[in-house]
């Protein structure tokens, strides 16, 4: 679809959030050059014009709006070709930054993330057990410490806070080893709201492993795939899904959550049993399998980058990792064509590595006849995807493209769009 652009409001308090307050085709086609600039790179206008199907006036007009905006920036002209040299459109390092917290079982990581993904400052916290009021503390002081590092400019371009948490850490006492009733708090604690108080910016909350699918999706290696199934193992195993390019969280935002998918096992008397993948391939198991030979399970979780102190211990546990995958991948592909599985987890590379290759021998094994072929990758952000999925959600948020927009009419007060994220305050901008 293709329309002009009218010249948009230029006063500061319009900066930014300009375009997320405009309706209808002209904010669509915004989102849509800038998301089609983050998954290509940079790009010259006719080629913005080709991919799109808008005309050269209205990518012109789109691009310099977001120039004047700061979100795009020219490159070095491109030269040696016949004719004039074409000029690379490219996202602005600088126009926008956005806070991520990624909340697990036995740690806690911010991160200040600029517009490409770029990380300007990172911190983290382990426990033995999550708690909601020392989290938010902990918050409080980390968003005060990483945005005291931006200029005044570069914190006006704050796009907002993104949380990645488990649902529901109350169920889990057991599992993560906490005294009995430990957790919860987390029944009735309302921690975004706790949160906004001590970091007043625009909050933006999901699941951790949907949140680390929006990683994955935005800045790695899986940018350009339509369909995916992304597994993400740490404490339990989780994930998330892409359908038609577009993250896809669900009804109620579980969509993703593989540790609930039943897959086969035996009881203890060798009898055939269903059981949840989270009890067969999350790092719970590996924690508990270390402890029972004398060993020292504080690498899990205080040097994702380094196993080097628990490979001993890795074999049985990656087998049975890969096990339990094999059959939730081949039941999930049966569901949704999907066009590849992307395996990341917080742990180091070569352990993701091994995991990868396990699973596809597995997978080998299993009949698949009746399923479209589909390939089993590694993940490319590694442990900090969830809180750098968290620091994407700002910025999906307000920048990138919604396939609903063209379809929702925000003058019909009975048309509810249902949003890809959940938003706890409008923007800021």
């Amino acid at each position: 679809m293709d329309i002009d652009v009218d010249q948009p409001d230029r006063s500061p308090s319009a900066q930014l959030g300009r375009g997320t307050r405009q309706a209808g085709v002209r904010l669509y086609n915004e989102r849509l050059v800038l998301s089609l600039v983050r998954s290509h790179g940079a790009l010259p206008k006719a080629d913005i014009a080709r991919l799109t199907g808008l005309s050269p006036p209205t990518v012109s007009a789109i691009v310099g709006a977001l120039e004047r905006d700061g979100l795009l920036v020219r490159n070095a002209p491109q030269r040696g070709r016949i004719g004039q040299p074409s000029v690379p459109i490219a996202l602005n390092p600088e126009g926008a930054f956005s806070l991520g917290v990624k909340i697990g079982r036995r740690r806690c990581e911010i991160v200040l993330m600029d517009f490409v993904g770029g990380l300007r400052g990172g911190l983290h916290r382990t426990y033995t057990y999550p708690t909601p009021a020392a989290l938010v503390d902990f918050i409080g002081e980390g968003c005060r410490h990483l945005t005291g590092q931006l200029s005044d400019e570069g914190r006006a371009r704050l796009a907002g806070l993104g949380i990645a948490m488990p649902f529901e850490l109350w169920n889990w006492e057991d599992e993560v080893g906490s005294p009995p009733g430990a957790m919860q708090d987390w029944r009735t604690f309302d921690f975004d709201s706790e949160v906004e108080k001590v970091c007043p910016l625009p909050l933006y909350s999901c699941n951790d492993g949907t949140a680390a699918c929006a990683a994955e999706l935005l800045f790695g290696d899986a940018t350009r795939r339509s369909e995916m199934l992304y597994v993400f193992i740490a404490w339990f195993v989780g994930g998330g899904l892409v359908l038609n390019g577009n993250l896809f969280p669900g009804r109620r935002g579980y969509a993703g959550s593989l540790g609930q998918i039943l897959v086969p096992d035996v009881d203890d008397a060798g009898r055939p049993v269903g059981r949840q993948l989270l009890h067969c391939a999350s790092m719970y198991l590996l924690e508990r399998a270390i402890i029972a030979a004398g060993g020292d399970p504080s690498p899990i979780w205080e040097s994702p980058d380094d196993w080097s102190p628990i490979d001993a211990h890795l074999d049985g546990w990656i087998d049975e990792v890969a096990s339990g995958l094999a059959y939730a991948i081949v039941s999930s592909v049966a569901l949704i064509d999907f066009e590849a599985v992307v395996i990341d987890g917080a742990f180091p590379a070569a352990v993701r590595q091994r995991i990868v290759e396990r699973t596809i021998a597995e997978v080998a094994t299993l009949e698949r006849k009746g399923l479209p072929p589909f390939a089993i990758l590694e993940g490319s952000i590694g442990h900090q995807a969830r809180a750098i999925g968290g620091a994407s959600l700002p910025f999906l948020a307000k920048f990138m493209r919604d396939r609903e927009l063209l379809f929702h009419d925000p003058s019909d007060g009975q048309a509810q769009r249902r949003e890809p994220i959940h938003s706890r305050r409008p923007s800021a901008f």
